[in-house]
């Protein structure tokens, strides 16, 4: 299709002459009237305008800054009869692509027009190439393009401004705390602290004082007062990550919280009111937790205002290229390696693998293979993670390996729970967080059991 080209000039004989050498290339539309040209560039794209400096009472500058207004990405050649440096300077200020003297000398002129239309070709494809990057990391480098991720950004940017409890479920490793950061930080508690706390990492007997804060005395071993989590999120956001891991008795206690929206710290008599957004995350079925009694329904439901679903990564294949690419960058550049490439058996034994530890196993996976690759190419010698597990596209599990159970008779309840754990940490290739889902049991609870056989051993 031949590009538009709109001539501004109140002389007869140059738009005639302009149309005359051009019109064999381009569509031509000639306005001896600015404000008419103005009105058709409302309703008219144009590429490329030529205008003149003196248009009767007008100003050729003041009807630049106007074209500018209304076309940004259109290219303006300024022509003049009276051309000088000082007023080549002012029109470029303004926008102007160029300037050219009256009349233009024709080679001279197409040199311009073509030179003008590539600009405009180069502009598009950065503002095209700007908005696939922004598809492709969305929010604060969640990076990804695929349907299932672009829901999840969608969902940010409609919560981001607003107080509602947000609840992230997930699999281990899919990046809750990343999406909960990024609705942070791109809301209007931005300016605001960011408090995260990982309920299952915190031992049961002070994740209240941790959440709540304690006075001076509280307790035996409190020598001095302690602000909690919830306080010093003030006016920002407090992430609760693994929130099923909370104790039945301290949930009751962050639900008053959340109805009456004070706190009274251990140790103490008056209740403090916060203003702080709750944005919560799990990677189990608290629905099931509600419904064995491990989990408050009433929590359950506070906590669930927006719900907010990451997908596995074996879910989102579309966005595996872009993340193996984008950690092997972030890698080779930490770690100074010139790695930038992948042979053809390391990409194919990176695209068939499932990822049950999702993104997370996947950095760690390429940070590995970056520190050990032995070229700026990685070969399938630096994926030994990788290698002998067919876990398919379809998420199956590996057969190539035994994974039964054999139990000798007799055998303790104690003994069978011990090679059971073992056995399923075996498969889950040492996956606490897995293991105890596959187990139905809290991690704390996976942890505390793996050290107490080892101090019995």
């Amino acid at each position: 299709m031949k590009p538009y080209i709109m001539i501004i000039d109140d002389e007869p004989a140059i738009c005639s002459s302009l149309r005359f050498v051009l019109e064999d290339d381009y569509h031509i539309t000639a306005c001896p009237d600015a404000e008419q040209a103005l009105e058709r560039l409302q309703e008219q794209e144009v590429h490329v305008i030529l205008l003149d400096w003196r248009l009767g009472r007008h100003n050729g500058l003041d009807i630049l800054v106007k074209i500018k207004e209304i076309r940004p990405a259109t290219a303006v050649i300024m022509m003049t009869a009276f051309g000088t440096i000082e007023s080549s300077v002012e029109a470029m200020k303004h926008g102007a692509f160029h300037y050219i003297t009256k009349p233009p000398e024709v080679d001279e002129l197409l040199v311009l027009i073509e030179k003008a239309l590539e600009h405009q070709q180069l502009h598009h494809q950065v503002r095209q190439l700007n908005e696939q990057i922004d598809r492709i990391k969305g929010y604060d480098q969640i990076i990804g393009e695929s349907p299932e991720i672009q829901k999840v950004f969608s969902i940010i940017e409609q919560v981001k401004d607003i107080d509602s409890n947000v609840l992230i479920t997930g699999e281990s490793g899919t990046g809750k705390e990343l999406v909960a950061r990024a609705i942070h930080r791109n809301g209007k508690r931005k300016d605001g602290p960011f408090i995260a706390l990982n309920c299952a990492a915190i031992p049961e007997s002070i994740l209240e004082s941790e959440l709540f804060g304690h006075r001076k005395g509280a307790f035996t071993g409190a020598i001095t007062g302690r602000q909690g989590k919830v306080e010093a999120a003030k006016n920002g956001t407090l992430f609760l990550d693994e929130i099923g891991e909370m104790h039945v008795q301290l949930q009751a206690k962050l639900l008053r919280f959340l109805q009456e929206k004070e706190i009274t710290p251990i140790g103490a008599n008056v209740p403090i009111k916060v203003d702080v957004r709750i944005i919560t995350a799990t990677n189990r079925n608290l629905l099931e937790m509600v419904e064995n009694g491990s989990f408050r329904e009433d929590l359950y439901f506070r906590l669930n205002v927006i719900p907010l679903h990451l997908p596995p990564l074996r879910e989102r294949k579309k966005d595996l290229q872009l993340l193996i690419s984008h950690f092997i960058a972030k890698y080779a550049e930490e770690m100074n390696r010139p790695i930038s490439t992948l042979s053809k058996e390391a990409k194919n034994a990176l695209e068939n693998y499932s990822y049950p530890g999702n993104i997370r196993q996947l950095a760690n996976v390429i940070e590995y293979a970056v520190a050990m690759a032995q070229s700026n190419m990685i070969t399938p010698a630096e994926l030994p993670f990788l290698q002998n597990k067919p876990e398919a596209r379809n998420g199956q599990n590996e057969t190539t390996r035994d994974h039964s159970l054999q139990i000798p008779i007799p055998s303790t309840l104690k003994q069978v729970e011990k090679m059971l754990i073992k056995a399923v940490l075996d498969y889950c290739d040492g996956n606490k967080r897995k293991t105890a889902s596959l187990l139905e049991i809290s991690e704390r609870n996976l942890r505390n059991k793996l050290k107490q056989y080892r101090d019995e051993e």
